[in-house]
This record gives C-alpha cells, structure tokens and sequence, in this order.
C-alpha cells in the first residue's frame, strides 16, 4: 500500500504543477525558490538522520510548502498573502495554534491519535507542537487560494438559498453533534470521531453566515462555489502532504482508531487507513469556518478574508 499513496500523492502534485506552469504568468519569486531548496535540505537531513531536522521534519516542510505554493500563487495571479499581508498571515499561524489544539482536547476523549518520537525536553516539545500547529491553517488557505488562482472553478452557478429555519437547525445540529461525544461513555466516544470533524462545520457555517461574514453558506446563496471546491480540493492535497511528510518524520502521529476502523489497518496508505482520506477535504471546510469566526472574535471587524477570496 505504500506504493500506492506514493503514487496518489505524486500524482496529486504531478497535477499542481502542470497545471500551476499552464497558468502561470510571472516568473516564480524569490521566496518560492528559498522554499524549495529548505525543503529539499530538510528531506534530505531527514533521511540522514541528522538533528535537529530529522526531528522537526514535518513543521521545517509545511513552512517551506506554504513559501512554495504562496510563491505559484503570486506567478499566476500578481497577489501574494505573504507579501501584501504578513501581518495578517502571523495572525493566522498564531490562531491556527488554538484553533488545533480544540482537536487536541476532543482527542483527550477519543483517542483517535498519539505522537511519537517526540523530543525529551518539555521546551524543545512545545516548540514543535506550536510550530506545527501553527502551519496548519495558513498551509490550508494558501492552498486553497493556489487552487482558486488555476481558475478550475470560475463558472457561476445558480443560488442555493438556505432557509433561516434551516440554517438554525444545522446551528442545533452541530452543537448537538459536539456535545455527544462529550457526554457518552469514553469506549463509545471513541467511536464518534465523524461528529466532531462535520461538527464545527455545521455549527459556524449558518452563524458566520448570520454575522455577515464570509461563509460557504453565503457563497452558496449567490451562486458561487468556487471557494467550496477550492478548499476541498485544499484539503484533498494537504492531507496527502500532511501523511507524506509524517510517515518518514521521526517525530510524527500514529493513529489509535477503534478496533472496527483499525480492522482495516491492512488498507493504510501511510499511517492513515484509506477512507480516512475523505475526511480531509471535510477538514479544510470546517477549517475554513473556525477560522473566520475565531478571527471574528478576536476582532469583530474582521474583513480580510471577504477580500482575500472575493
């Protein structure tokens, strides 16, 4: 099975980047070729064993993966977030840490995943998992604006307009989907994984869209769906990055699922067992909605995105 991710994954990225030289309108800036020779080196490093590369490998990679595909974001399309909003981009990574870390908590319960080959040292270890963490939701994004900027998406179809009865019922649903693996005995929360990661969709999805914020739903209401394809397709590459990068990362996960999922361990492709996959491109909407309400929170004012994807 390993040789089949490998060719999945380099299959995905095989695609990316035929189609990101068919695009592209620029030459590939400077930061962007920064980005490929550190991940190069740290590939490198890493199956050579040396520290501390070999340990930070999956953090060292998503940082030099987000300069690279910002990078073929600003050859097609003249806009880079790095560079016309790096402020906004710490604010991101820095919120990406939290917005991680509510999975973290939910895990407590389920159990669904462990580290290893962490560092000794309590400092060394919480610089990695921040610096991880922090890659997460950027590494996400910029994805999605890399896929956006191919213009696979462009054509507009026609509005899907969600009731307000409707969109309070996803509102009811959510929380009660978030609240249950809380509340079951801990053997069966184990089982519940599904709820959390549509959870927050759910939930933050009709309110985001209820504040006036961007939303999938408020996109849906007036035809476009760019964005929805686009972080789908994020999160369909990311996950097989995400996987990639772990499996030969000497500090890593290993997955922990219930005996039901893990009886088709003999189907993994990398640590993570095949339908697991489908769960990512999920991920990157939910994503996508923790993170503009959580930027709301913390400024009421929050526009950025409205103007990053529209």
């Amino acid at each position: 099975m390993l040789k089949i991710a490998v060719i999945l994954t380099a299959a995905t990225l095989t695609i990316l980047v035929v189609e990101f030289f068919r695009a592209r309108r620029w030459p590939f800036p400077a930061h962007g070729w920064l980005g490929l020779v550190s991940l190069i080196c740290a590939e490198y490093l890493m199956f050579q064993g040396i520290e501390p590369a070999a340990t930070y490998f999956s953090p060292v990679a998503w940082t030099s993966y987000i300069l690279i595909a910002d990078a073929a974001v600003l050859a097609i399309s003249g806009h880079s977030r790095l560079r016309e909003e790096s402020r906004g981009m710490l604010k991101m990574a820095l919120l990406s840490i939290p917005l991680w870390l509510i999975f973290e908590a939910y895990n407590l319960r389920l159990a669904n995943w462990k580290y290893i080959g962490l560092p000794q040292g309590h400092i060394e270890r919480w610089i990695g998992y921040g610096w991880a963490f922090a890659t997460i939701t950027p590494g996400i994004f910029i994805t999605a604006a890399l896929i956006e900027s191919l213009g696979w998406f462009k054509q507009e179809s026609r509005p899907l307009h969600i009731s307000r009865t409707m969109n309070t019922a996803l509102i009811v649903l959510g929380a009660a989907m978030l609240i249950v693996p809380l509340l079951v005995p801990k053997h069966a929360a184990s089982y519940l994984f599904g709820l959390v990661w549509l959870g927050f969709l759910f939930l933050l999805e009709p309110v985001n869209c209820r504040l006036h914020l961007p939303s999938l739903v408020g996109d849906l209401a007036r035809g476009y769906r760019g964005r929805l394809y686009s972080f789908l397709v994020a999160g369909w590459v990311c996950g097989w990055l995400w996987e990639f990068w772990n499996y030969w990362a000497r500090a890593g996960w290993i997955y922990t699922f219930p005996s039901f999922v893990a009886s088709g361990q003999q189907w993994k492709l990398f640590q993570m067992p095949a339908l697991g996959y489908a769960a990512f491109p999920v991920y990157a909407l939910e994503c996508f909605a923790m993170y503009v309400n959580g930027a709301w929170l913390l400024s009421p004012k929050y526009v950025a995105e409205k103007k990053y994807s529209e």
